[in-house]
């Protein structure tokens, strides 16, 4: 997967589970394959195996959790994740979130079976945190800023600035509010490696129109 990125999350919206997840899915990699940038997707474990077999972007579970096969009823297996064809996991989201032991323990999973991470973070210090259980990418999302109108890349810039200098240009997204090619070419200029996003691309009439925009920015 190359750099830059920009990472959907389908989260449970009605528009992006079940068939329609599979068809928003083939939108991306439509708009993945005309442009030639890097575009990944995040779906729900229910939807992993038909998103994973329709399309070659890479694909994201949204959540794994730390076991192995056994008696863990109701987890997410790291192995069988693998197996579906995602390509990584997304974990600690602000809807989804873990304790340092447990996430620790997961990211270590994910690396064992050869799954890449995307770790949030609620802020700059957070992630710095986070930093030392050595996650592939850390994406810096303001909770109060996710699913609003006005982007983290508008509304606070420094918070880009602050989190690139602390965890790395080539560790870091940023998300919550992202919505077209400005949020997006402000977020890269400020050294992000990539944008999180979701309702702008999953509640969206057309969500084509928005992903050619969003790209454009990169």
């Amino acid at each position: 997967m190359k750099l830059p990125l920009i990472l959907v999350n389908f989260k449970l919206y009605e528009r992006a589970t079940g068939d329609a997840a599979v068809e928003l899915a083939r939108v991306h990699q439509k708009v993945a394959d005309e442009v030639g940038v890097s575009l990944g997707i995040a779906v729900n474990a229910l939807d992993l195996a038909a998103v994973c077999k329709e399309v070659s972007i890479p694909v994201f579970s949204q959540h794994i959790d730390p076991v192995s096969y056994g008696n863990h009823t109701g987890h997410i297996l790291p192995e069988l994740v693998k197996e579906m064809g995602a390509y990584g996991t997304l974990l600690n989201h602000a809807e989804c979130q873990l304790s340092d032991d447990v996430l620790a323990k997961t990211i270590q999973k994910a690396r064992e079976v050869g799954l890449f991470t995307v770790v949030c973070a609620n802020t700059v210090s957070k992630a710095s945190e986070i930093l030392i259980f050595n996650p592939d990418l850390i994406a810096v999302e303001p909770p109060e800023l996710i699913g609003g109108d006005i982007s983290v890349s508008k509304a606070e810039p420094k918070i880009i600035e602050e989190a690139v200098k602390n965890i790395g240009e080539n560790r870091v997204l940023v998300g919550a509010g992202v919505k077209n090619s400005e949020d997006v070419k402000i977020a890269i200029s400020l050294g992000a490696c990539g944008v999180l996003l979701a309702s702008g691309v999953t509640k969206a009439d057309d969500p084509y129109a928005v992903l050619m925009d969003l790209v454009s920015g990169l």
